[in-house]
């Protein structure tokens, strides 16, 4: 049978458009389905729209606090005011984020028809194993779907924010994170449902904003699977700017009240309690977006609410593959890229060269978190005669000079061998540092070798080597 298309990908997020990108590339004839806009989660409602917003709130944050020297002059007559208040017009900081999210997809775009990539606007619905229906989700006059074939699929729909199943969580003002990405009025006072990244991310950029917010995160601390150590350094800085923190504890429900008000009744150790705010951001995991993704009589096997996947990528049809967040892996958009390149090759019976067992995770918080490879409890629980040290960024003199808040590298290595086990790190700029660390993990250096490497001075970097020189 001949076939449209040599390959099909369904989903134009960072893993889909990546693989798109790499099939056409490599001589495949391929297919890019995408309902929305190309780029998906990352580029228009997580990772760049919410750096973006961080980036301005850090800046009111840091005018807010003091800044040594500088001073506001207003008027004709020099005269220089101690007592002034940054602010931001939110209106416009989201005209700037959609402006950023609107040049990234036209790169996106432009790169995708370059490559010779054929994108095909709708809803993707796979109807058996070489074939798509493609369906505008928005058609009212019942337009026919069209239908392409393809040798190879790959599903790379990625994931979408969950929502709590209590009382009230459909009232107006009780939002998921795709919602409040839009929101173009900052609130006095927001409700936090979910300690985790996305739940300490907005919190951070709306504490910088000046809004009062509350967290409430059902499990024992912030950032629960993380490093121990992370979790409560930022419940300590999120407290010391104002942030109200409390953890083991339960939603039960949402009301509204007069004025607009929404409270919010939880319980924490046994006793209920409740949280007023104008806005409720429930952050409390993702989904996989399978919706409408296969049609009546054609499945592939699931793990849960996952799509299934073997060690290939490959679903229980064999020419079907599932890629990023649908599978249920590690949920993080240079992850799905990096899984949509090792796919085309093995689509394409070649080796894959992408090394998906050392991946770096971020947590774009101020200060900045970082982590990639084992923490010092995961490699003693492997058996491993493991040792670590810590490094104290404020000793360092980047960190001093740009007013930094308490943070720290954090190695862990093999005491046997002197190989590099694993870093965390919170500190200025620790997501561009890791990297440094996944390298040296992923090729399998020691300490020795990692720390012959100079670092300028004065840099944040500098603290690499200082941490590193402990294990001497």
């Amino acid at each position: 049978m001949g076939y449209m298309y040599d390959l099909a990908v369904i989903g134009g997020g960072p893993g889909g458009y990546v693989a798109a990108q790499e099939a056409s590339n490599s001589g495949l004839r391929t297919a890019l389905i995408e309902f929305s806009a190309v780029g998906g989660t990352c580029l228009h409602r997580g990772c760049i729209p919410t750096k973006t917003l961080m980036h301005s709130s850090e800046i009111v944050r840091r005018i807010n606090s003091g800044v040594p020297g500088i001073k506001m002059r207003f008027g004709d007559d020099g005269a220089v005011y101690d007592d002034y208040r940054a602010d931001i017009d939110m209106r416009e900081l989201q005209t700037r984020r959609r402006e950023v999210s609107g040049q990234l997809a036209d790169g996106v775009l432009k790169m995708l028809k370059k490559a010779g990539v054929e994108i095909h606007r709708g809803l993707g619905t796979i109807i058996s194993e070489h074939e798509i229906e493609i369906r505008n989700p928005e058609n009212r006059d019942g337009e026919p779907a069209e239908t392409i074939t393809a040798e190879n699929i790959i599903i790379a729909t990625g994931s979408k924010p969950g929502m709590i199943p209590v009382p009230g969580a459909d009232i107006s003002g009780v939002m998921t994170s795709d919602a409040f990405i839009e929101n173009e009025k900052r609130p006095v006072s927001l409700v936090i449902v979910g300690g985790g990244v996305i739940g300490v991310e907005f919190a951070t950029i709306y504490i910088g904003l000046g809004t009062k917010v509350t967290v409430l995160e059902g499990a024992p601390r912030l950032l629960g699977p993380l490093d121990r150590e992370f979790s409560q350094s930022i419940k300590m800085i999120l407290k010391k700017r104002g942030a109200d923190i409390h953890t083991n504890a339960m939603v039960k429900s949402f009301e509204s009240l007069d004025g607009g008000v929404i409270r919010c009744r939880y319980t924490e150790k046994g006793e209920e309690k409740y949280a007023d705010s104008d806005v409720v951001l429930v952050a409390a995991g993702r989904i996989p977006q399978i919706d409408g993704l296969f049609g009546n009589g054609f499945s592939v096997d699931m793990n849960g609410k996952y799509i299934r996947t073997d060690e290939k990528m490959r679903t229980s049809h064999p020419n079907i593959y599932a890629i990023g967040d649908v599978t249920g892996g590690i949920e993080l958009a240079h992850m799905a890229s990096a899984e949509a390149r090792n796919c085309v090759r093995i689509i394409r019976g070649e080796e894959e060269t992408e090394n998906l067992s050392v991946v770096p995770g971020c947590v774009y918080t101020d200060p900045e978190i970082a982590y990639t490879g084992m923490t010092f409890d995961e490699a003693k629980d492997a058996g491993i005669n493991a040792e670590a040290h810590k490094y104290p960024m404020m000793a360092n003199s980047k960190s001093v000079l740009s007013q930094q808040e308490r943070g720290f590298i954090k190695v862990v290595a093999d005491k046997d061998t002197r190989k590099i086990l694993g870093a965390q790190l919170m500190c200025a700029r620790a997501t561009d540092m890791v990297s440094e660390f996944a390298e040296a993990i992923a090729n399998g250096l020691t300490v020795e070798e990692m720390a012959d490497v100079i670092h300028p001075h004065p840099t944040f970097s500098e603290g690499i080597t200082e941490v590193l020189r402990l294990f001497e």
